[in-house]
């Protein structure tokens, strides 16, 4: 695995870790048979908006039978199958925008959620990658579960057997190397639920999300050269 991820561009600044890691063509999740969905799914923004959006959800048959969700377990549930990595996100060829309907890349979103302000946190990253000063955005985001709270589920009772947790949290860590060579983060976690909220209030530290998350972000990033920045209130980048 390792020298995979050697060769794929999103892992340049790290890889956390998984029960398996599936690598696509322009990103790479994290997945976890525990939750039957992703960990963390991780990109770099694909700057050509060329190919339609492919609409083709579909399991993924890398993941064993066990621990794979198929569309029967989203069907009447309630939830969205909602991307992690944003079909928007990947248009430059066809085989890339259907990669991110692979349901590996999806997890149970309320639909105020994924249709507010988590889309609205999607077009504000495009719009980041169009700077003039950027080079390259990376972003890394998953579900988040807080056991405090009773977990829901979905998928009972359906064909393959496997039940899936719908997340209380999400994340999403936006890395972005500028063209002067120096490096911005910034973080979000936002609760599984529509809100009226500016963006700008869901704004964390990166350390915030690896705690809750359990996993290292952006881990090849050492030394006090980079600040892992927080929103300020007045400005989202």
């Amino acid at each position: 695995m390792e020298g995979a991820a050697l060769i794929k561009k999103e892992a340049r600044y790290g890889l956390p870790e998984a029960d398996q890691i599936l690598f696509n063509r322009n990103y790479t999740v994290g997945y976890s048979y525990y939750f039957r969905q992703a960990k963390w799914a991780l990109e770099v923004i694909d700057r050509d908006k060329v190919i339609e959006r492919q609409d083709n959800f579909r399991s993924d048959y890398r993941i064993p039978p066990a621990f794979r969700p198929d569309l029967e377990d989203y069907k009447g549930s309630g939830y969205h199958r909602g991307h992690l990595v944003a079909s928007a996100n990947q248009r430059e060829l066809q085989a890339n925008n259907s990669e991110t309907f692979l349901l590996s890349n999806m997890s149970p979103q309320a639909p105020g959620f994924n249709t507010g302000i988590w889309k609205d946190l999607e077009e504000e990253v495009r719009r980041l990658d169009k700077f003039p000063s950027v080079l390259e955005t990376y972003v890394i985001c998953g579900p988040l579960f807080d056991f405090s709270k009773p977990v829901k589920e979905i998928g009972k009772g359906t064909r393959n057997k496997v039940t899936i947790p719908v997340p209380t949290h999400y994340f999403k860590s936006i890395l972005v190397e500028r063209k002067s060579g120096t490096v911005d983060i910034w973080s979000f976690m936002f609760p599984n639920e529509k809100t009226t909220k500016s963006l700008e209030e869901f704004a964390v530290s990166t350390s915030t999300i690896e705690r809750f998350a359990g996993v290292v972000i952006w881990g090849n990033l050492v030394g006090d050269k980079v600040e892992r920045k927080k929103n300020a209130k007045k400005k989202l980048w």
